[in-house]
């Protein structure tokens, strides 16, 4: 296993983490995703462990506390040979103050989490979406408080804009807070909208990105392919409701060259797809999500080994999509606006 600085702290993240909001399934959303019970759950997490995966991440909303809750149990005993990353923000309840980033809020939210989880301290506590109702160094002092207590050791954030991010991380460095190591955010082969700002100011401000999808609500599996009708399955059921739309011929156009790829390498079309990620700048972990163990040990598949320049030119050239001003305007100016990655 291949592990990587967590940002701009003295953390090592395995390249690999085990996504669990499959576990629970306990609301129609989530069981799109999976149900996978205690015994499962115990199951996988013994063999991302052998294999070296020792961080796995949730977070509150994930089947309304459910997923925490089998994550804790299936922990038990081994707590101390993994990380564990969970997130609050969304809703957990029908009162005014069950959702955001209020201290009120933040506090509630983490002592819920540690109870589920069963242990004493989260090691990645992420912010899941942008509170623009409770000023940022609220939220941040809250955190601070938190860090300080030994409940939480390292901050990061998910789904902001890059405003969000960088105003978070000039409020830290302002008033002496704990400042966000990472970014929880997707990215994959069909969805690159992170390359545009979010990965030049990782690179900047030395914060890692946690990807999730990475293959792209599941669009990347090798089950989606042109002219061929949807397997029985996730995806069949809605396993993409929430996730972006994607054109079909784009798609199509993408799974193609995956395909080419994989048979030049002997992969499978999703280890392609992942290994890809693994060589983009400011990549720290991809958040795999398997609901059994043959999906789980074909994502260990992977790591190990790395595409060509030549493919990932290929991969990079059949997935570019004209980017939203300013970021189009900005590539005609690229001497002083340089990207992290060749354009």
């Amino acid at each position: 296993m291949e592990y990587r600085q967590l940002g701009r702290s003295g953390l090592k993240v395995p390249v690999l983490s085990y996504g669990t909001a499959t576990f629970g399934g306990s609301n129609e959303f989530f069981k799109r995703w999976g149900d996978t019970d205690v015994g499962e759950a115990t199951k996988l997490i013994d063999i991302c462990l052998d294999f070296g995966v020792n961080l796995f991440d949730t977070a509150d909303i994930y089947s309304m506390g459910s997923s925490e809750e089998i994550l804790g149990k299936a922990l038990k005993g081994k707590r101390d040979k993994a990380l564990i990353s969970t997130k609050s923000t969304f809703s957990m309840g029908e009162g005014p103050n069950d959702k955001g980033s209020s201290r009120f809020h933040i506090i509630e939210s983490c002592e819920a989490s540690l109870k589920r989880l069963g242990t004493d301290h989260i090691d990645i506590y992420f912010m899941h979406g942008f509170d623009a109702l409770t000023p940022v160094e609220e939220t941040l002092s809250a955190l601070d408080h938190l860090v300080q207590s030994g409940k939480i050791r390292y901050i990061g954030c998910s789904n902001f804009s890059g405003w969000h991010v960088m105003k978070s991380l000039a409020t830290s460095e302002k008033y002496g807070l704990s400042r966000y190591v990472v970014y929880q955010g997707y990215y994959s082969l069909i969805g690159r909208d992170y390359e545009e700002e979010l990965m030049p100011l990782g690179v900047d401000q030395g914060v890692a990105l946690m990807a999730w999808s990475p293959l792209g609500w599941g669009r990347l599996t090798g089950k989606i392919r042109r002219g061929e009708k949807l397997p029985e399955g996730r995806l069949k059921a809605g396993g993409t409701v929430g996730g972006p739309i994607v054109d079909d011929e784009y798609l199509f156009d993408v799974v193609d060259c995956l395909d080419e790829i994989a048979k030049e390498t002997g992969k499978t079309v999703p280890q392609v797809a992942l290994n890809w990620i693994l060589q983009r700048p400011t990549v720290a972990n991809i958040v795999i999500g398997a609901r059994n163990e043959e999906q789980l040990k074909q994502n260990f598949g992977a790591i190990g080994w790395n595409l060509t320049k030549e493919q990932v030119a290929r991969l990079d050239a059949v997935s570019a999509r004209e980017p939203v001003y300013p970021y189009w305007h900005q590539r005609d100016f690229a001497e002083r606006n340089p990207s992290p990655i060749p354009r």
